[in-house]
């Protein structure tokens, strides 16, 4: 306990009572020895992101094709491998139709245990209604009767970062409640949907848009992108890929221009081009002007539920004159909300629609009250999975003095022309935090087969496993 000059009995009770809580939280994070692991003796946690079971063996799962000697000589040993669920309900989302990701997965083994996930948590808050009573929606609806509501998000059903049901609900409502004028900023997915499905998502957004008109709302879409190319960047692995999103979706700025979302996409798609990796594009009118840029007194509101791929564009919205990444050219001041907070311990964004799950007592936080070392490794794309989603939707440590963190930075490129990614470096740091005999637990992250999987491409896929 710090002392005090005398006179600052207060403070000094105030200090006593915060070194009681720590104690009680302590004893609370105390671990039991183990039965089979003992002390001393390092134990590894690897994770291969995106390699999973399926049963059809065909040609076409890159994982049964693949030469995984070392896998198959585990599998080869029952009692040294099992399958278990990393979908639906098991890892905290709505129903056994909606497939796991990589989120909610290191959710779940950093905790040990099932908590409701993003996309569940909105579909009950809508349902009941509690989205639309809370302070969040309080927050932007000023902006309802006389300027625009912006939302910017991903066009998907994928159930990964967003779904379409949601945006349309709160886009429905907002009408209902008097939002003259609403503009959408999309990014089309062929991740966690199917390639070319953007054409269906925009053709019926639009359809859907267009019904508000007998609510007296003008809605449309006013830019767009694909996720890859536009906005939605991640572990500030590209930060130009968000500053093609703030001028689309902001200024109004993008290479093309098209008198709506579905020429945009069909141009863009000329040559081949997946709708993840498609440019960014501005709607206009007429007279060439762009159909939705985001001005003073505007409300925004990110529509993802994810938080990994929008904490970027959240940054860039609330960053004050501290914010350097890119060359904003314009700052609107407006109303900017999350669907849900993004970072609790950043509180970014400072007002979002729906509370996020509250994940706790983590494994990471299990062992840095127990005195143990952990060293924890990946490259760029996959980094903050084993940091922030592993400890809970955190960011930094528990405790610097037993935590160390290894990022290896990603390359700039599709993954599927370098489908080794940086597996080798990830090794060789890893094998080395291990001889080093310092750490009591490991824990890594191979991204391959998630990352190049999603390409599309099943040679570097199978390359990638």
């Amino acid at each position: 306990v710090r002392t005090h000059p005398p006179g600052h009995i207060g403070r000094d009770s105030l200090n006593i009572a915060r070194v009681g809580r720590i104690a009680a939280r302590m004893a609370d994070l105390k671990l039991s020895p183990h039965a089979t692991l003992t002390k001393g003796a390092p134990v590894v946690v690897a994770i291969i992101d995106g390699f999973g079971e399926n049963k059809i063996k065909d040609q076409y799962n890159a994982v049964h094709t693949a030469n995984t000697p070392t896998v198959d000589a585990l599998r080869a040993v029952g009692s040294r491998f099992r399958s278990v669920a990393a979908h639906g309900p098991a890892v905290g989302l709505p129903s056994s139709d909606d497939m796991g990701n990589s989120e909610v997965g290191h959710n779940a083994l950093g905790a040990g245990k099932i908590y409701a996930q993003g996309a569940k948590l909105v579909d009950i808050n809508i349902a009941s209604g509690q989205l639309f009573t809370d302070p969040g929606w309080a927050f932007i609806k000023p902006a309802f009767a006389s300027n625009t509501l912006h939302f910017i998000g991903l066009l998907s059903d994928g159930g990964v970062h967003s779904r379409y049901n949601q945006l349309l609900a709160m886009v429905s409502q907002a009408a209902k409640e008097g939002a003259h004028k609403i503009r959408l900023h999309v990014l089309t997915d062929g991740r966690d949907v199917p390639d070319g499905s953007g054409a269906k998502f925009l053709a019926d957004l639009e359809a859907d848009l267009a019904a508000l008109k007998e609510l007296g709302c003008d809605a449309r879409v006013a830019s767009g992108g694909g996720r890859m190319k536009v906005t939605m960047d991640r572990y500030e692995a590209d930060w130009p890929m968000v500053e093609r999103g703030w001028k689309a979706h902001v200024l109004g700025d993008a290479p093309l221009k098209a008198s709506s979302a579905s020429e945009a996409y069909a141009i863009l798609k000329q040559d081949g081009t997946s709708d993840q990796n498609i440019g960014a594009f501005v709607v206009v009118d007429d007279s060439g002007s762009a159909v939705g840029t985001i001005e003073d007194d505007d409300a925004v509101v990110i529509s993802n539920f994810r938080s990994d791929r929008v904490i970027e564009i959240s940054k860039a919205f609330e960053g004050g004159a501290e914010f350097n990444k890119f060359d904003r050219v314009r700052i609107p001041s407006v109303k900017f909300a999350g669907l849900m907070q993004y970072d609790g311990d950043l509180k970014l964004p400072t007002n979002f629609l729906v509370p996020p799950p509250a994940i706790c007592k983590t494994s990471g936080e299990y062992l840095a009250a127990n005195g143990l070392r952990t060293f924890a490794c990946s490259e760029t794309q996959k980094f903050g999975h084993v940091t922030f989603f592993w400890n809970g939707n955190r960011s930094g440590y528990f405790n610097e003095e037993l935590e160390t963190y290894v990022e290896i930075p990603s390359d700039n490129c599709l993954f599927n022309e370098k489908p080794e990614m940086k597996a080798r470096e990830i090794t060789d740091a890893s094998i080395a935090a291990l001889k080093s005999g310092r750490y009591d637990l490991l824990r890594v992250n191979y991204a391959n087969p998630d990352m190049v999987g999603h390409t599309g491409d099943l040679a570097a896929s199978i390359t990638a496993c």
